[in-house]
């Protein structure tokens, strides 16, 4: 049944009619972002790595703020910690939220007095880059990075970011806590308008810092370029859903008396561990909004693996190749694997992974911007020879035993010789100049040849 319902809400936000001009068509193209969230959290993969990320915070929280603590004792600013782990705590109901706050910082606090100086510190630090390489793993899963941070840079980015991240944050709510006591606000306030709107400032200042927090974490986190605009719309979202489904728990944290009777005091861990996990769950959610918003062409492929079929694969590595040696000839702007995908309306996945393949023949460049150029002139590529390596690349894993099948051999083989007797010597230089030609020149000189 569900699967008739997916299928059913493919076609109609994917299908010819998305594609019309007027309300209705934007409507079903606006549809696809927020059903393509859906999709990928109904089938699991999301909601698997936001578990196994409840498992991290349990590891990390106490080394976090220890870490916290130790490098804002430096500045004075550690007391101010205890609001940043009460807000988070929030939604888990205030009497709660504060218990667990106070355990939380106190035990923190005797550790980072404990451990300041000494190994354990390093041990800590250690603990804390592991944590933040498996939400680097999150992340890149959901932008389709296969190739993470080396350990030299992600040794270096992660200690910058523990050692200024703390103090950035606490340093923020500082200015913000001066800003608003300062004595000419305070006069400002008193008129009955600005009254109201500083209210609502104060009410709203958790879900900016949300929101910011959200923003930084989608642009620096992935080890790809993330585009402000798909950062801040993931984050928009993500600290909307936040407010909501916080307000939410929090109602069904107070109101709700079955939790408190089935797991009696450890009700409050209980409501800690269910709200860190649908903090992880909106955290990923957003990640993945941005990252559809940056590439639309995934919306309707989604987290499955990418399986293109020979033909679309011999296809993909024509134009490819065709784009390329066009504007190398004709000394216009390169193109890069996002450009082309974006123009050939594919996956980025798959026109790297074509790329790759190509280079790899020696029949294409990747400079070190990312744009394509052939290996060699292009009238010295012959078409067959890309067309070989679309239709040879393989995974690597399986070595197919050789079994003699006359009958079987022989009809590829005639196919083989099929195809090569209709490529000829065509080359890509002889393709890209194709397009000056009358359409049917072609034919006529491969006609004349077989004759």
């Amino acid at each position: 049944m569900w699967t008739r319902i997916w299928a059913l809400l493919d076609r109609w936000l994917f299908g010819p009619a998305s594609g019309r001009a007027g309300l209705l068509g934007q409507c079903r193209r606006l549809l696809r972002y927020p059903y393509a969230v859906v999709r990928d959290l109904a089938r699991g993969e999301i909601n698997l790595r936001a578990m196994s990320l409840v498992y991290t915070t349990l590891l990390s929280l106490i080394p976090l703020l220890a870490f916290s603590f130790a490098i804002l004792k430096a500045f004075g600013g550690h007391h101010d910690l205890e609001s940043i782990v009460y807000e988070f705590f929030s939604p888990v109901g205030g009497a709660a939220a504060t218990e667990l706050t106070n355990r939380v910082v106190q035990f923190a606090s005797h550790v980072s007095s404990g451990l300041v100086g000494s190994v354990g510190l390093a041990l800590l630090a250690w603990t804390l880059v592991g944590t933040i390489k498996k939400v680097e793993d999150s992340f890149n899963f959901l932008w389709h990075v296969e190739q993470p941070r080396g350990f030299a840079r992600r040794l270096a980015e992660y200690t910058s970011l523990l050692i200024a991240g703390p103090v950035l944050l606490v340093g923020f709510i500082g200015l913000s806590h001066a800003a608003l006591s300062s004595a000419p606000l305070q006069e400002m306030a008193r008129l009955p308008l600005l009254h109201r709107l500083r209210g609502t400032g104060i009410a709203l200042a958790p879900y900016v810092m949300v929101t910011a927090f959200f923003t930084a974490a989608y642009l620096m986190i992935p080890n790809t370029r993330v585009q402000w605009r798909a950062a801040l719309t993931g984050a928009l979202v993500g600290g909307v859903l936040w407010a909501a489904v916080g307000k939410t728990f929090t109602a069904f944290v107070v109101y709700s008396t079955r939790l408190t009777l089935v797991y009696a005091g450890f009700a409050v861990v209980v409501a800690a561990l269910l709200w860190t996990y649908f903090g992880w769950l909106i955290l990923l959610a957003g990640a993945q909004l941005s990252f559809y918003v940056q590439n639309p062409a995934y919306l309707r492929l989604g987290l499955q693996p990418l399986r293109l079929s020979a033909a679309e694969l011999e296809e993909l590595s024509l134009r490819l190749m065709y784009f390329v040696g066009r504007a190398h000839a004709a000394g216009s702007r390169l193109w890069s694997v996002s450009r082309l995908a974006a123009e050939l309306g594919l996956p980025g996945i798959a026109v790297a992974q074509m790329a790759t393949s190509l280079e790899r023949a020696g029949l294409l460049v990747v400079t070190e911007r990312g744009e394509l150029l052939p290996a060699r002139d292009i009238r010295n590529i012959r078409v067959q020879e890309i067309l070989d390596i679309a239709r040879r690349q393989g995974s690597g894993h399986v070595a197919p035993r050789q079994l003699p099948i006359p009958a079987v051999d022989r009809l590829l083989a005639g196919l083989d010789e099929a195809r090569r007797h209709r490529c000829g010597e065509l080359t890509l230089g002889e393709l890209v100049d194709e397009a000056t030609r009358p359409a049917l020149q072609l034919a006529a000189r491969q006609s004349g040849v077989s004759k």
